[in-house]
């Protein structure tokens, strides 16, 4: 028990230098400009507007890393995926795999939880047209480092090329990878050192979505796998 309590302070700690960092100034000046300005079907609503913290299960075996957060959604409401069409997604599939406790994420005083996974991103300050700068990506790339160093996850899911670009370079890193990874693309299965894998699925954007790109049952599918990985069923 004391070790799962230091455990879960040192989460806590760092969601919190994550919320608190302000490295990049012209993400900090966007989203502080988009809290401000607000969209009108959240004009009563006070937005986060600061980078936004992991979420999930301080002991998860499955690391999830996004892009970054929406302008409207996870920096509204300050938690990953929450509050805008790709988190309605990727809970639903989350909770048909069991690993969320609610199969929607409405905003972070709503009960939901993770149970084996966290999600991350590749950047926690929402970018203008969702497209962080290479220099912001570098700098945000520290926090997925830590992220890994504290949850020592058995398997890391990319949503996306640049979340996959992010892994591999922390991957290389820390020398779990020493061959040429292949490129980003839906399913990507690759092994690590250490007995870890790094999967991949399309971004459950609504570019994505609402084209069929990524439907329900391809996401539910990359889910289960990274399930049977984490329990060890390297055979999956």
């Amino acid at each position: 028990m004391p070790h799962q309590q230091d455990h879960t302070a040192a989460w806590e700690r760092l969601n919190h230098a994550i919320a608190a960092c302000d490295r990049c100034p012209r993400l900090r000046a966007y989203c502080r400009e988009v809290a401000q300005r607000k969209r009108r079907a959240f004009a009563h609503e006070t937005y986060w507007g600061l980078p936004v913290p992991n979420f999930g299960d301080p002991q998860a075996a499955i690391l999830i890393v996004g892009l970054a957060p929406a302008a409207h959604g996870a920096n509204r409401t300050g938690r990953m995926f929450t509050g805008d069409v790709s988190g309605q997604f990727l809970y639903r599939a989350l909770f048909a795999a069991g690993l969320a406790t609610l199969p929607e994420s409405r905003n972070r005083h709503d009960g939901l939880a993770l149970n084996g996974c966290a999600i991350t991103a590749a950047c926690h300050c929402a970018p203008p047209q969702n497209r962080p700068l290479p220099a912001e990506l570098a700098a945000c790339q520290t926090w997925l480092s830590q992220t890994i160093d504290l949850l020592q996850p058995r398997v890391l899911l990319s949503l996306g090329a640049i979340a996959w670009k992010a892994v591999v370079l922390e991957a290389r890193r820390r020398h779990w990878l020493t061959g040429r990874a292949p490129r980003f693309s839906h399913g990507a299965r690759l092994p690590l050192q250490g007995d870890r894998w790094l999967l991949a699925s399309y971004h459950p954007s609504q570019q994505n979505t609402f084209t069929g790109r990524l439907k329900p049952a391809m996401l539910d599918s990359v889910l289960g796998l990274a399930i049977s990985l984490a329990r060890h069923d390297a055979t999956a």
